[in-house]
C-alpha cells in the first residue's frame, strides 16, 4: 500500500479579474491539488464516503430492529443474516478485553480517518483510483466508529458460510473498507508498473 504525504498549504490561483473574476482550474498534477479547484474536485470522494455511512447506518437499523440477537435468517444456501454485536476490532480481535477497547478502537478509528481525510484533499486531479479507495474506507471507518461511540459495540448482520464453516459475521462498512483496501492496492501496483515504464522509456533514450 503506497503511503503519501498527507500534509499540504491550501492555496488558489485567480485569473486576471479583467478577463472573467472567477477562479482558474487550468493546474494539473501537484499543482491542482493545492487550489481550491482541487479541493473542490475531491469532494466527489466524500460524497462516496456519506454515501457508504448512510447505507450501512440504514443496514444495520433495519438489520437490528428485524433480526433477534445470534438467531440466524436463512437467505440463501451460503448466506445467512444473523445480528451480532462485535465489542472488538475485526474478527472479534480484543472482544473480550473487559471494556477499554472500545474507546482504544475510538481513538484509533478517529486518528485514521482524520489522516485519511487530509490525504483524501491532497489528491491529484488523476489521482481517482486513490480517491474512491479513501472514500470506500472513509465511509466504513466512520462507521463502525458511531457504532463505537453510541452503542460501545459494532452491528454486524452478514453471514457468509460454506460447509459448515462460517465466515466472521461483518457489515456494509467492513465490505466498503475491504473493497477500498483491495482498491488501494490495485493503485498502488499500477503506479508502480508506471515508474517502471517510466524508467525503462528513460534508459532507451
Amino acid at each position: 500500500m503506497c503511503i503519501r504525504n498527507c500534509a499540504g498549504v491550501v492555496s488558489s490561483t485567480w485569473t486576471d479579474p479583467g478577463k472573467s473574476g472567477t477562479l482558474a482550474d487550468t493546474n494539473t498534477g501537484d499543482e491542482y491539488r493545492l487550489t481550491l479547484a482541487g479541493w473542490v474536485g475531491n469532494l466527489r470522494w466524500l460524497g462516496l464516503a456519506i454515501l457508504v455511512l448512510v447505507l450501512d447506518l440504514a443496514t444495520k437499523s433495519l438489520a437490528s430492529d428485524a433480526l433477534t440477537l445470534y438467531r440466524p435468517e436463512a437467505i440463501t444456501s451460503w448466506l445467512n443474516l444473523t445480528l451480532a454485536h462485535n465489542y472488538g476490532a475485526a474478527f472479534s480481535f480484543l472482544a473480550d478485553a473487559g471494556g477499554w477497547q472500545r474507546w482504544f478502537f475510538t481513538l484509533l478509528a478517529s486518528g485514521v480517518t482524520l489522516v485519511l481525510l487530509v490525504w483524501l484533499f491532497r489528491l491529484r486531479k488523476d489521482e481517482w483510483l486513490t480517491g474512491a479507495s479513501l472514500g470506500l474506507i472513509i465511509g466504513g471507518a466512520v462507521g463502525n466508529l458511531v457504532d463505537r461511540i453510541r452503542l460501545g459495540y459494532v452491528v454486524d448482520f452478514i453471514d457468509v458460510h460454506y460447509a459448515g464453516h462460517h465466515w466472521p459475521a461483518f457489515n456494509i462498512a467492513d465490505s466498503a473498507i475491504s473493497c477500498g483496501i483491495v482498491l488501494m492496492l490495485v493503485d498502488a501496483f499500477l503506479m508502480s508498473r508506471k515508474r517502471a515504464t517510466g524508467a525503462a522509456d528513460t534508459e532507451q533514450q
